[in-house]
């Protein structure tokens, strides 16, 4: 077989545009191989945003559901420490009088009712006295000369609370110092 235009000698299926048609072609599916790896990357990401946003979701959802009552609760136990005060106001012989009888035992039983409410719903009571002042529970509000470790808690001037794992309320303290 020859060249028509110059007359030389061309072997069959042989021609000078076949290399250079080839290089194209790899840098092409190149290209397109990084694009699909680019893709598959970016997938994997979205996915995994997607994982995210729904745990994300989820759990503000559950905590929505356990600390819906929180603003409720906080106003409540002012409730609750005026109820205490009210027993507390009570002497003995008021309580031996047969016409008051009725009148504490119906605040009584109105405690029990509420700190039931507060045990159903995850509401605690902070324990205080005894135990070393915790800054995450307890707020120091004067210090005491006393026998005890400087630092624990001698006296409760008002009920701390939670709610589950939150704090309400710190519980208001005086706090153990050394005698002088």
């Amino acid at each position: 077989m020859t060249n028509i235009e110059n007359d030389t000698p061309v072997e069959d299926g042989a021609t000078e545009d076949i290399p250079a048609a080839e290089a194209p072609a790899a840098d092409e599916t190149a290209k397109l191989a990084e694009q699909i790896a680019a893709l598959q990357q970016d997938l994997l990401y979205a996915r995994a945003e997607t994982q995210n946003v729904v745990r994300r979701k989820d759990k503000e959802i559950a905590d929505a559901h356990a600390y819906a009552a929180t603003k409720f609760a906080r106003d409540i136990l002012s409730v609750a420490d005026n109820l205490g005060r009210a027993l507390a106001a009570i002497g003995e012989e008021q309580r031996a009088d047969e016409s008051f009888k009725p009148f504490v035992t119906g605040l009584e039983a109105t405690e029990r009712e509420l700190m039931s409410v507060f045990e159903r719903h995850g509401i605690t009571r902070i324990a205080a006295i005894g135990l070393p002042l915790d800054p995450n529970q307890h707020q120091a509000m004067v210090e005491i000369p006393s026998e005890k470790e400087p630092g624990t808690i001698v006296q409760e001037m008002q009920a701390g609370y939670m709610m589950k794992d939150r704090l309400l309320r710190p519980a208001m303290v005086g706090v153990a110092k050394k005698a002088e």
